[in-house]
């Protein structure tokens, strides 16, 4: 009998079945889609194996039991091409709307070809004892059936490769073509029984290259880690039947003195505690990251559970404290896809408050949207990076002293695809925290030493253009030769730019600063300290930064017109500036009573929207013209660069004051 190799098969099987029964599982569709292809070549060899031996006992067993044993076999094999085709779909299917129906008629069309295959008529080859096998009409029809569905197989591992994971696409072409081999060598030599065998192999290789379960281990902890934590959110996202919650941990213990004994004993134990909780799948990147999800008819056990346990000390002489921060998320459906979990957990540490005071929060739908929304300004801005859609608009600063205005500060603004402005409110603080604010800043710059260098704003009856910082900006290490280079490259002035700094808290980043500003001031650029009175300035900033001008921020000046208290604050803080040789810029300015109480004061300038809003250059340059009494022959302007401006539709639109930033 001809069925070593087919034993050789199920030896194969048995070891792979052993191996990956003692190993932790997360119960994935792919894995339950696997475990249906390796037991359906698992009984298809077997049947092989008893179809087999009925053919070389056909004289002594009954041929209704051989006919049988021989169509079960047939039968096994159009299974087996089943089970493949829903292996592939395992990756995606869920997602697919009709993918239940689209199983019922799977499932459908294999029943009526596995009856006819029992109804049909078989043949049995026994001239040759030692290597009997069957032909006839019954065999046909399952090579046909099988060609059928290795056929959707090929389309669908074409079609579909991108939504793929690209090691299950080629561990299944690598099944397809040993299968298609096997089966046009058997097809034409009925002798050598291969099918099946193949079958095991092609088991073999899906196991060792991506169902051993070991890949989806965290190998310090034995919990699951984040590439199977993303397999498990995707899974969840796309099964509408239960609802599941997040609790995410990020733990944090001290030893008062360094005791790596203990230190290890501590991790192993929370290592214990979390791979014995019950009713949850528990997934980590670190033994300090913990992310578990569980049934959310289950969070509220769980989460006391958690919290009790951490009220009491660990290490083995009970004296060593874990402190975890918790993130709740009561439904995963919160997100979109599966990676964004990781995002929003991380968000969460950067951006919430409360986590931060009560080591506790739970997260809302607004919350999740509020990242969402994030994202797409982030988008935004690296749009309008790339495709150079920021634009300078300034606005002017009228001086007391010469009736005249004889500065401007310089804006940020972003005209997006569709020519719609968008508020500064919108992404300067998204830009500052992603970082991009620094490559904003300096495009901003360059546009400003570019006005500078290519008109005489002089002659406008500018002294200075201010240009404001960022607080990250401040903190920017190589802030001073960055500007350096851009002036040396535009020929600019320097004394023609004045930056407009904030106060900055840590004593590293204000030292740094400093370095930046005395490098600067070398180069020939002045100082103004933007934001007096909000809380961010103070006196003491005054004193210690070399900074020529103060500007009053538009809340203080709407308190000294409100208050009584913040206007003899601001009075005495006028006069302490104004004695150490400043000049004040007073910010907010709106009607005619608020400008001549400044210039009662003896505040030198004034900026607001009493004389303009934020202007892009061909308007700013228009109201200059108008308003300091000049003509066009006075200065030189880019008209390029002004028929460009107002060709992109710069124009502001109506702001509010609370944009003036």
């Amino acid at each position: 009998m001809n069925i070593k190799v087919q034993c050789c098969g199920i030896a194969l099987l048995l070891v792979i079945l052993i191996f990956y029964s003692f190993q932790k599982k997360i119960n994935l569709n792919t894995e339950r889609a696997f475990m249906k292809v390796f037991f359906s070549v698992l009984i298809g060899l077997f049947l092989d194996v008893l179809s087999i031996v009925g053919l070389h006992f056909v004289n002594v067993w009954p041929e209704i039991l051989v006919n049988i044993l021989c169509k079960c076999y047939l039968a096994s094999l159009v299974m087996v091409a089943l089970h493949g085709l829903l292996y592939i779909y395992s990756d995606f299917a869920q997602n697919e709307r009709n993918y239940k129906n689209r199983l019922n008629i799977y499932y459908s069309a294999v029943t009526i070809v596995i009856i006819a295959i029992f109804v049909m008529h078989i043949n049995k080859n026994t001239d040759d004892p030692a290597n009997a096998y069957t032909e006839g009409p019954s065999v046909l029809l399952t090579y046909a059936a099988c060609l059928s569905i290795i056929s959707i197989m090929v389309i669908l591992l074409i079609v579909k490769r991108k939504d793929m994971n690209p090691r299950r696409l080629q561990a299944v072409s690598i099944w397809l073509g040993l299968w298609i081999i096997a089966a046009v060598i058997q097809f034409f030599n009925n002798k050598l029984l291969l099918v099946s065998f193949s079958g095991a192999v092609a088991v073999m290789i899906i196991y060792l290259y991506l169902e051993n379960p070991e890949t989806n281990l965290d190998r310090q902890t034995n919990m699951f880690n984040q590439l199977a934590f993303i397999q498990y959110i995707r899974q969840i996202l796309s099964n509408d039947d239960e609802t599941y919650s997040l609790i995410s941990l990020r733990l944090s213990y001290h030893l008062i003195k360094q005791d790596t004994e203990k230190d290890n004993y501590v991790v192993q134990e929370l290592i214990r505690f979390f791979n014995t909780l019950q009713h949850c799948s528990v997934f980590t990147s670190s033994p300090q990251d913990i992310q578990i999800i569980v049934k959310q008819n289950y969070l509220s056990q769980l989460e006391n559970e958690i919290i009790e346990k951490f009220e009491e000390p660990w290490g083995k002489t009970n004296d060593v404290l874990v402190h975890q921060d918790m993130i709740i998320m009561p439904d995963l459906d919160m997100i979109n896809q599966a990676e964004d979990v990781l995002s929003c957990i991380h968000y969460t540490h950067q951006n919430n408050s409360e986590l931060i005071e009560s080591g506790k929060v739970v997260l809302s739908q607004d919350w999740v949207n509020k990242m969402y929304d994030e994202r797409l300004v982030e988008k935004l801005i690296e749009d309008a990076i790339k495709n150079d859609w920021i634009h300078v608009y300034y606005q002017p600063i009228y001086s007391t002293e010469e009736k005249r205005f004889v500065s401007a500060e310089a804006l940020t603004r972003i005209v997006d695809v569709n020519g719609k402005m968008v508020p500064p409110g919108t992404f300067i603080e998204v830009a500052e925290k992603n970082g991009m604010i620094l490559k904003l800043g300096e495009m901003v710059f360059k546009k400003v030493c570019k006005f500078i260098a290519e008109n005489d704003i002089e002659a406008m009856g500018l002294h200075y253009i201010e240009v404001n910082l960022s607080v990250v900006q401040c903190h920017y290490e190589f802030l001073a030769d960055s500007f350096i280079e851009i002036m040396e490259w535009f020929h600019t002035d320097p004394s023609k730019i004045n930056l407009e700094i904030t106060e900055t808290g840590d004593a590293g980043a204000k030292k740094m600063l400093l370095d930046n500003m005395l490098k600067l001031l070398d180069y020939g650029i002045r100082f103004s300290l933007d934001d007096f009175g909000t809380g961010q300035s103070n006196l003491n900033y005054i004193v210690e930064m070399p900074v020529d001008i103060v500007k009053f921020d538009r809340t203080m000046i709407i308190s000294y017109f409100e208050n009584k208290k913040a206007e003899y604050v601001m009075d005495a803080a006028m006069h302490m500036i104004l004695e150490m040789g400043l000049k004040i810029v007073s910010e907010g300015i709106e009607t005619a009573d608020q400008l001549a109480t400044m210039e009662r004061l003896g505040i030198q300038y004034i900026q607001g929207y009493y004389f303009s809003k934020p202007l892009p250059t061909a308007e700013f340059v228009q109201f200059l013209i108008e308003r300091n009494h000049l003509t066009r022959t006075d200065f030189s302007i880019i008209n390029k660069e002004i028929q460009e401006n107002q060709s992109a539709g710069e124009s502001l639109t109506e702001e509010s004051s609370a944009e003036e930033s």
